[in-house]
């Protein structure tokens, strides 16, 4: 781990009331002494950690004071990276920043890279990888649900479960050593039936649940694609409209209004999703209208989940031939409830009779709220979901989890086989070492590189 003391920028570049530059290293205090000076008659130290100093930066050279700040100086190991950590809060606007940041490099300081504090929080073991990742995921969070799933995992949330199932590994792997080590008790030793028994309940079980809630975090984290799609004129648009609660995308009478797509995004219950409006579904000669057709399709590939529209007031659009099946999570959404009667059931097309049905008036508003809960539900499905569980952050990690879960069955099935132990123990090891990889212990320098090179500077 580098021993310099580096420095960035922690605060976005701009006008506004506050901006920090952080330094981290064991030079950290000398420079900012060099810079910082308390105001007229008070003392210059020592400064104690944790504690907000008030005074101005001062250029060395010219003597001339750049601004008023706040500093605060954080004694290693208790900060952010176990080292001395120095912040000071200016005015934020980019001459200011710009200014004292330069002259922190003048004193010995160099640019941080990107995610490099956090890097060396987790080379110090402050925290571990997935806690590392979590931080990104909090910068990065855009909705209230991301937020919290990535809160959790800075919590530990995910290496307690890893940190349990490590544990059950390591002592298979004693018990399997010994039996390796004394062939002649093995019986004595290992029993095949219960090491099966202790690997679904304590490893491959947790492992498979965390796999399978891996979906559903994705979808928090990186929200939900909502394609909005049918014949034209079904009131796609004015659906979208509700949904946005404002009028965003142009409605006429007219058919064919939409001719390429629109995206906006939307809070779904504190889930985060993008709304697609696109092209109404028809066969056309229009070569523009064509175009707008063949990105509807392509945005159909990309959906979480599709809205397919149909207008109750002209049962045509139920017919069978007009419905295209989509190989996805989809939702039959029925407008115009408003001009047929209240008693009114469609004649839904059999191939459509599993999907979920809702029924709305676009125009007065009727049953949106009963539609974003569907939405939710259909992409979310109706398994018992908590914030608090702790959830998989990202594809690394659960290709990582996979590749456990795998050499996990495969010492499963080398129990109940009665295979050689050092068969068993092989597998077992694979395992660990995936499940170490997740927190970082046993990982390849190009993948932590790839890690932090996601980060911004100043974290």
């Amino acid at each position: 781990m580098d021993s310099d003391t580096i420095a960035a920028v922690a605060t976005p570049y701009g006008r506004g009331g506050i901006g920090i530059l952080r330094m981290s290293g064991n030079a950290a205090l000398d420079i900012a002494k060099t810079l910082f000076h308390p105001p007229s008659g008070k003392s210059t130290g020592p400064y104690e950690s944790h504690r907000f100093y008030y005074g101005r930066i001062r250029d060395p050279e010219s003597g001339r004071i750049l601004d008023e700040v706040m500093m605060v100086y954080m004694q290693g190991p208790r900060s952010y990276t176990r080292e001395d950590v120095v912040e000071i809060h200016t005015h934020s606007g980019p001459a200011v920043l710009r200014a004292v940041f330069e002259l922190v490099l003048a004193r010995g300081a160099r640019p941080a890279e990107p995610g490099e504090f956090t890097r060396r929080a987790f080379f110090n073991g402050r925290i571990d990888l997935s806690q590392a990742e979590a931080v990104m995921e909090i910068v990065s969070a855009e909705s209230r649900a991301s937020l919290e799933i990535a809160a959790a995992q800075i919590q530990g949330g995910l290496r307690k479960r890893i940190e349990t199932c490590r544990a059950v590994l390591l002592d298979l792997l004693a018990e399997i050593t010994a039996a390796i080590d004394f062939p002649e008790d093995t019986r004595a030793l290992i029993d095949p039936e219960k090491g099966v028994e202790r690997m679904h309940q304590h490893i491959i079980s947790p492992l498979e649940s965390l796999l399978i809630q891996y979906e559903q975090g994705r979808f928090f984290r990186e929200g939900i694609r909502v394609v909005v799609a049918g014949l034209p004129n079904v009131g796609k648009s004015s659906l979208m409209n509700c949904l946005l609660d404002r009028e965003r995308a142009i409605v006429t009478p007219h058919p064919g209004t939409t001719r390429d797509f629109l995206e906006e995004p939307l809070d779904l219950f504190g889930v985060h999703a993008t709304i697609v409006d696109t092209a109404g579904l028809q066969e056309t000669r229009d070569p523009v209208e064509r175009i707008g057709i063949q990105r509807t399709r392509e945005k159909i590939e990309e959906a979480d989940l599709l809205l397919f529209m149909v207008d109750a007031a002209c049962p045509e659009t139920l017919q069978r031939e007009r419905m295209p099946v989509f190989e996805k999570p989809t939702l039959l959404v029925i407008n115009k409830m408003d001009r047929v009667d209240p008693e009114w059931r469609p004649e839904i097309p059999e191939a459509w009779k599993r999907v979920p049905v809702a029924s709305i008036s676009a125009l007065h508003r009727w049953g949106i709220d009963s539609l974003k809960k569907k939405m939710v539900q259909q992409v979310l499905g109706d398994a018992a979901f908590r914030l608090e569980d702790p959830l998989v952050p990202n594809l690394r990690q659960k290709e990582a989890l996979g590749r456990a879960l795998e050499s996990a069955r495969a010492a499963s099935e080398s129990f109940s086989l009665g295979r050689s132990p050092e068969l068993v123990c092989m597998d077992v090891n694979d395992a660990m070492d995936a499940l170490n990889e997740i927190l970082g212990e046993t990982l390849r320098p190009d993948v932590l590189d790839a890690v932090f090179s996601r980060f911004c500077i100043g974290k």
